[in-house]
C-alpha cells in the first residue's frame, strides 16, 4: 500500500468503525500488508509527532516454569492521532529446541484507546522482526555513510533477513551483503536465499566464515545475537564505519567490545538501552564511557535536536533495545492498512 493511500486513511480515524468485531491479521497477512521501505517511512514520519503521548510501562516477565517465561509489554496513546492500546505478549520456551519448535512465540492485541473495544490481534513475532529491522534500517540511514557499499552482516537467525532488507532499502547504495555465523551452512544458506530473489538485483549475497576479515570490509557492520562474549573488536571497524547492534538486551550479553564503544559515536533507539543493554552498562561501569557520552536518541536524530554523523571519517554506534512505541506504531500501520482493505 501506497504511503500516500496509508496517509489518506490515517487522517480518517472514523473509518476504523466499520471493523466491527475483533480481526486476526495472520502472518501471511502482515507480510503482504509490510514492506521495510514503508515501515522505516511510517517511523520517521510518526516517531517525532506521537512518541511524547504513548505510555509504555517496563515489561512484566512471569516465570512460568524454572526455564519458561511470559512477557507482556503493554502501550497505550493519548493521542488523537493514534487512538490505540496495544500488548505484546510473548512466551519464552528455550527447551523448544529439542522439540524443533521456535523457543519465542508472540502475539500482539491492539485495542481502541477510546471505547476499549478490541479491534485485532496479530502475530506478534513477525510484527517484531519487522519492527527491529526497520527501527535500525531508519537508524543507519541518518547514521551511515550515502556511498556505503558493504553491509557485514553477523547472525543468521530468523532476524537477519529482515535486517538486511531493512538496510537495503535504507541505503540504496549498498552493493554487497556478508553474512557470518557461527554455523555456517546457514550463513551459506541465507546468502543463497537473498541472491535468488529478484528483489535484490544489483546486489552481491556472500557467506564468509572469518570475522577477523569480513569487519574490516563493512561500511555498515550489523550485529543480531545472543552473543555474551564481544564479536565485533573495535580496532577492527574502519574509518566512516556505521555499527548496528541489537542482540543484547541483558548485561551479560555483548556484540562489541569496549574499543568499539569508545572509538564510535553513541546512539541508542530509547533510554531503556542505557539500563538494559550489556555493551553500554558494561562501559560505563568501566569508566569507557559515560552516560553523558551518549550522543542522543532515534527520536532526537529524526527532529535534528542531535547532530548525527560530522564526516565521513567518522565511526558511528546505534543501539536498539526495541520499544512498545514501535510496536504500536507498528500494529497501527497494519491494522489501518487491513481495515482499509476489507471496506
Amino acid at each position: 500500500m501506497s504511503n500516500q493511500h496509508l496517509s489518506s486513511f490515517n487522517s480518517h480515524p472514523s473509518k476504523l468503525s466499520l471493523m466491527d468485531s475483533p480481526i486476526f491479521i495472520s502472518s501471511g497477512s502482515l507480510h503482504s500488508i509490510l514492506t521495510h521501505a514503508t515501515l522505516i517511512h511510517h517511523f520517521h514520519s510518526s516517531l517525532p509527532a506521537v512518541s511524547a503521548t504513548i505510555t509504555t510501562p517496563p515489561r512484566q516477565s512471569y516465570p512460568v516454569s524454572p526455564s519458561a517465561s511470559l512477557l507482556l509489554m503493554p502501550s497505550w496513546s493519548s493521542s488523537p492521532s493514534l487512538p490505540y492500546i496495544g500488548v505484546k505478549l510473548v512466551t519464552y520456551f528455550p527447551q523448544n529446541s529439542a522439540l524443533n519448535l521456535p523457543g519465542i512465540h508472540a502475539n500482539y492485541v491492539l485495542f481502541n484507546s477510546t471505547t476499549g473495544q478490541p479491534l485485532a490481534s496479530m502475530d506478534g513475532t513477525v510484527l517484531t522482526l519487522y519492527r527491529t529491522a526497520c527501527v535500525s534500517g531508519l537508524a543507519s540511514k541518518i547514521l551511515a555513510r550515502d556511498d556505503s557499499k558493504v553491509l557485514v552482516m553477523i547472525g543468521a537467525g530468523a532476524l537477519a533477513p529482515h535486517l538486511i532488507k531493512a538496510h537495503l532499502s535504507a541505503k540504496p547504495s549498498l552493493r554487497k551483503v556478508i553474512i557470518w555465523n557461527r554455523t555456517m551452512n546457514k550463513a551459506t544458506g541465507l546468502a543463497q536465499d537473498l541472491q535468488r530473489s529478484d528483489a535484490h538485483k544489483g546486489v552481491c549475497f556472500e557467506a564468509n566464515e572469518s570475522l577477523e576479515d569480513i569487519i574490516p570490509l563493512g561500511d555498515i557492520v550489523r550485529c543480531a545475537t545472543n552473543s555474551e562474549a564481544p564479536l565485533v573488536k573495535g580496532e577492527k571497524l574502519k574509518p566512516g564505519a556505521h555499527l548496528d547492534l541489537v542482540g543484547s538486551f541483558k548485561h551479560t550479553m555483548k556484540e562489541c567490545d569496549d574499543e568499539a564503544i569508545k572509538r564510535g559515536r553513541v546512539y541508542v533507539d530509547n533510554a531503556a538501552a542505557l539500563v538494559e543493554a550489556g555493551e553500554l552498562v558494561g562501559a560505563f561501569e568501566r569508566g569507557v564511557i559515560g552516560e553523558e557520552d551518549v550522543c542522543g536518541n532515534l527520536v532526537e536524530l529524526i527532529e535534528g535536536k542531535k547532530v548525527g554523523r560530522r564526516d565521513c571519517e567518522e565511526i558511528t554506534v546505534f543501539k536498539s533495545v526495541g520499544s512498545g512505541v514501535v510496536d504500536v506504531l507498528a500494529a497501527q500501520l497494519v491494522y489501518e492498512a487491513y481495515a482499509k482493505n476489507r471496506c
